[in-house]
């Protein structure tokens, strides 16, 4: 078990890099404007879900994978740049059925929920950053490194979604501002689905390091 001072020096880190403006924050936030404060939490507790699998993969190694193998990397990059530009032109597709006064997008929260898993999943960028984090705050000599790969994966999923929670709480608030216009909230929309459309295009763009 890794020494207390340790974990916190941690999880200051993982706060640290949640609170840095990055995609995830972004979508999280434009989710929550889009639909309001539940969507952006439940997008927010999948991207958090999405660190689960990720912790896994470095456990078994899996990871280590995409980062040895060009063509897995592209393969997984290629998949989750198409998943979110799907996404994001579906947004676009149903953006006049958006009106604030009738509750909204159509899209089920649950739905948020497992597209963002999904969407955490295929995104290669997060999984070899796993692998270049977490292995800093191991110490072989504090037990079994699976163990303390699952605590601080864990610790990370925690932290991130008390922060990423928050930020679509805070673009359910820039929802409520606009509540009485149908015309912002269909422009709203569309710009969460451009936003999904240019989250897309970065990621098949990302090279691997």
């Amino acid at each position: 078990m890794p020494e207390w001072s340790h974990l916190a020096t941690f999880a200051i880190a993982s706060f640290i890099l949640g609170v840095t403006p990055g995609p995830d924050i972004i979508y999280v936030i434009v989710r929550g404007t889009a639909q309001g404060p539940r969507a952006g939490v439940a997008a927010a507790a999948g991207l958090c879900t999405g660190i689960i699998g990720h912790t896994l993969l470095c456990i078994v190694g899996l990871t280590a994978v995409l980062a040895a193998s060009a063509i897995a990397f592209t393969a997984v990059k290629v998949l989750g740049a198409a998943y979110l530009i799907y996404l994001g032109v579906r947004m676009w597709r149903h953006r006049d059925k958006l009106h604030f006064s009738d509750g909204g997008d159509p899209v089920p929260i649950g739905s948020i929920y497992r597209q963002t898993v999904v969407m955490n999943l295929l995104n290669p960028k997060v999984a070899l950053f796993f692998l270049a984090f977490l292995p800093q705050f191991v110490d072989p000599g504090a037990g079994p490194v699976a163990y303390q790969f699952a605590i601080l994966g864990s610790i990370f999923m925690v932290v991130s979604f008390g922060v990423m929670a928050t930020a679509g709480l805070a673009g359910g608030q820039v929802r409520r501002y606009f509540s009485k216009s149908d015309k912002a909230a269909q422009r709203i929309h569309a710009l969460a689905g451009t936003v999904l459309i240019a989250l897309g295009i970065r990621l098949a763009m990302e090279a691997r390091v």
